[in-house]
């Protein structure tokens, strides 16, 4: 059986830790372990994605969850309640299922005091981890039989009925994760017609009515180039020259968003060396597989501008094309043609090739740095995978890529649909949103050491220093004070996680320490707060990771066809919101640290929200689904900071819009879709989300419902009610999370963490306080 390991190390020489691996995750066979009972339910999990995969979509993430049950002797003593027809809800029934909630939830907390959870989703995260190792000649080293049957069982499970795979596991086919998954499933040891129902053969037919493989879209044109399945010729230019331009230079990567620039030192080291894997019996078989024509024959400065486009007859269908989401005016294409006609032939040829490899130098320098910085970790899971493989063609044998093997568990998560690669894990956001929606419900005396140890996961996860060296040099910010989206180690500061563990530390230090434990000291609020208001813009937004300094017309030259916004930093509402509430409380709290900095912040933060409220009444969510989502987030920030349905024309209209939209179940459902297209999209069906229905309930709570008519709240909160599963659980609904616009990621414990929340708002705030 799989088994979930929580804040260990190993003897592994090359793994270190800033703080004894807290909130580490990591998943081992052991293959004597369980019961026959206890084997026999984790398959009946299996078999039941399985046969249900077409309508719920997201795996439930329960492998952990039933370990973790049985670890802790979990079983559920409040009687499950539903509400009938016409029957009013009494505080009485509410609380109970409130408590039911709780116990569970509390349950599933690790031993370090975070909660796990898988951080997934989209299908192109796996695909490059199983081609490095194959790269590399690690994949039976690092891979067992096991791991293999498992990310398997995830690729069939994902594959939809056209024998394609989605950019997520809710979206249409595209072109990159059927190509990569095709590839994956090959290198796995599938043969061209094998795979479970046919995979291997519906996927290359999907790949081939397109156009072939030639048709992907840039990231995976470098993986295929990087294969030999494709040439270097044929992609668009990736010069390390750029590293070593003065960075004051508008397109100098200093200017990049963080992601995309780890991503461009990366893979500007490949493309510079031109690296191509040894091209094997099973690489030519897949030219012939996965091309329309001999490998030879193609012309390659053609196919650089080729991405995959919906036929017409499927556009309507699916409103979408295939990878082409975000395109740019030809003139684009004749900049990166252009780029290439005049750099490459003399860029590779003396003198000039001393230029080369002067940047190539720079771009490892770079690479290592934010490898060091991160542990190994690296920003994310496709930069990892890319650093990885820089690392090893540098020196196959040298420590750099050592250290990258011995983080590779760190991305792997198993559930009932089988192994997939996170994003980069989810830990402390999981964790401090878990922890408010735990104190909402006003159950501390219940739960004692389920706070302590939460208090202290959080105390142990910020980050205590700034990047090493002259960080500036390598183009970072400054990091001492921060949170970071999943653990300590990870290194990486961001503004919303940063800000919801500062609220969860205030909030703990109006509590007694018998209660929750020691409360941080002053002076690493301070630091927090530092970091929060230096990710302030002049527009009152705040970014996520770094300061949105640079210019806008830099995301014309993304070359990503199947991102947006991905070139520079970005301001956010759903940062901006976080940073109000904290920074609000934080004021009240600590009024003489920075008080007029503060209050100018969050001056400027309530005018930034209230500029970009969509028409409708609604707010654009770039972190989650979508517009429900940013709606919460605004409506608890402008009520923080003392504004209310009365006097601030912004709460009307963001109640105006939840209202109008509340479906005739009493709940709220979106689609993904709202994301791409940017305009508010019901679940089809008019049917009803019950995360999303919490994050409404809440945005109207907080803009006083409750006062007006409380008839709205009162339908959801039954619709809340009547779901929950006889443990106290939730089920597993659509995907809710959302990064850049067209891509989904999963979070599990949202069913939990936010229906616990609205439900003890609704206790608390409504039955209490009519």
């Amino acid at each position: 059986m799989w088994r979930l390991k929580i804040a260990q190390g190993g003897n592994n020489p090359y793994l270190y830790s800033t703080n004894e691996y807290v909130g580490r995750q990591i998943w081992e066979f052991d293959p004597d372990a369980g019961t026959p009972e206890e084997r026999a339910e984790v398959e009946q999990a299996r078999l039941h994605f399985h046969n249900s995969r077409s309508k719920v979509k997201p795996s439930g993430d329960l492998l952990w969850r039933m370990q973790f049950l049985r670890e802790k002797n979990f079983k559920q003593t409040i009687p499950r309640v539903k509400i009938v027809d016409e029957e009013e809800i009494t505080h009485e029934k509410a609380s109970a299922t409130l408590r039911r909630s709780v116990y569970f939830f509390s349950a599933l907390q690790a031993s370090d005091g975070h909660w796990p959870a898988e951080n997934s989703g989209a299908l192109f995260f796996h695909p490059p981890l199983v081609i490095c190792l194959f790269i590399t000649g690690h994949l039976n080293i690092v891979f067992s039989t096991e791991h293999r049957k498992e990310i398997l069982r995830y690729v069939y499970n994902h594959q939809n009925e056209d024998g394609g795979w989605g950019l997520h596991v809710e979206s249409h086919s595209t072109m990159l994760t059927t190509v990569l998954n095709y590839i994956c499933m090959r290198i796995l040891g599938e043969g061209p017609d094998g795979g479970e129902n046919n995979a291997c053969a519906r996927g290359r037919k999907w790949i081939l009515d397109r156009g072939g493989a030639i048709s992907t879209s840039f990231l995976g044109k470098i993986w295929l180039s990087v294969l030999g399945i494709y040439d270097w010729s044929g992609t668009k230019p990736v010069p390390p020259e750029l590293l070593i331009l003065p960075s004051f230079l508008p397109m100098h990567p200093a200017k990049l968003w963080c992601y995309f620039r780890v991503l461009y030192m990366a893979t500007s080291y490949l493309y510079g060396r031109r690296f191509v894997a040894p091209i094997t019996p099973l690489i030519r078989q897949l030219r012939e597989e996965l091309l329309t024509q001999p490998y030879g024959n193609i012309s390659w400065k053609k196919a650089r501008h080729l991405c995959a486009e919906a036929r017409a007859s499927l556009r309507q269908t699916i409103n979408s094309r295939e990878d082409l989401y975000y395109s740019h005016p030809s003139v684009i294409d004749f900049l990166w043609d252009g780029l290439y006609i005049l750099t490459e032939p003399f860029l590779n040829r003396w003198p000039l090739n001393k230029l080369r490899e002067k940047a190539l130098k720079t771009a490892m320098k770079h690479n290592h740095y934010e490898d060091e910085t991160s542990r190994y970790i690296t920003i994310g899971c496709v930069e990892k995978v890319l650093s990885m493989l820089a690392s090893w063609v540098e020196d196959p044998n040298g420590e750099y890529f050592k250290k990258h093997l011995a983080r590779v568990q760190d991305y792997i998560w198993v559930a009932e649909d089988g192994m997939k690669m996170q994003s980069f894990g989810s830990q402390l956001w999981d964790t401090t949103l878990g922890i408010q929606a735990l104190l909402a419900s006003n159950l501390a005396n219940e739960i004692g050491p389920v706070l302590m140890k939460g208090h202290d996961f959080i105390k142990r996860s910020q980050v205590k220093d700034d990047p090493s060296g002259d960080f500036h040099s390598m183009y970072r910010h400054f990091s001492k004070g921060s949170w970071t989206f999943s653990e300590q180690d990870h290194g990486w500061q961001l503004s919303d996680c940063t800000t919801e563990g500062l609220m969860c530390c205030l909030l703990f230090s109006q509590m007694p320490q018998e209660i929750v434990g020691e409360k941080v000291e002053p002076e690493r609020l301070y630091d927090a707060v530092n970091s929060i208001l230096s990710l302030q813009s002049k527009n009152g937004g705040l970014a996520a990771w770094e300061p949105a300094i640079s210019a806008k017309w830099l995301e014309l030259l993304n070359p990503f066809e199947f991102l947006e916004d991905i070139i520079i930093e970005h301001e956010y509402v759903e940062c901006t919101s976080s940073a109000i509430k904290s920074l609000v409380l934080f004021k009240e709290l600590y009024p003489g640290h920075r008080t007029e900095e503060i209050q100018d912040c969050i001056t400027n933060a309530v005018r930034y929200l209230e500029s970009v409220q969509m028409t409708d009444g609604s707010w654009y969510g770039e972190w989650g689904v979508c517009f429900i989502y940013s709606t919460w987030f605004a409506h608890v920030a402008l009520e923080a900071a003392g504004k209310s349905y009365e006097d601030c024309a912004a709460i009307r209209k963001g109640v105006a819009f939840l209202l109008q939209i509340q479906s005739p179940d009493g709940g709220w459902g979106e689609s993904y879709l709202s994301c791409p297209r940017k305009i508010y999209t019901p679940l089809e069906g008019n049917r009803s989300n019950l995360v999303q229905t919490a994050w409404a309930m809440m945005a109207l709570i907080h803009a006083g419902q409750a006062k007006r008519d409380p008839t709205p709240l009162h339908r959801a909160a039954k619709l809340i009610i009547n779901s929950q599963m006889e443990n106290g659980d939730f089920p597993q609904q659509e995907i809710t999370g959302c990064f850049k616009k067209n891509c989904m990621l999963h979070y599990p414990n949202y069913r939990n963490i936010f229906l616990i929340w609205a439900l003890a708002e609704y206790c608390n705030l409504v039955l209490l306080n009519p």
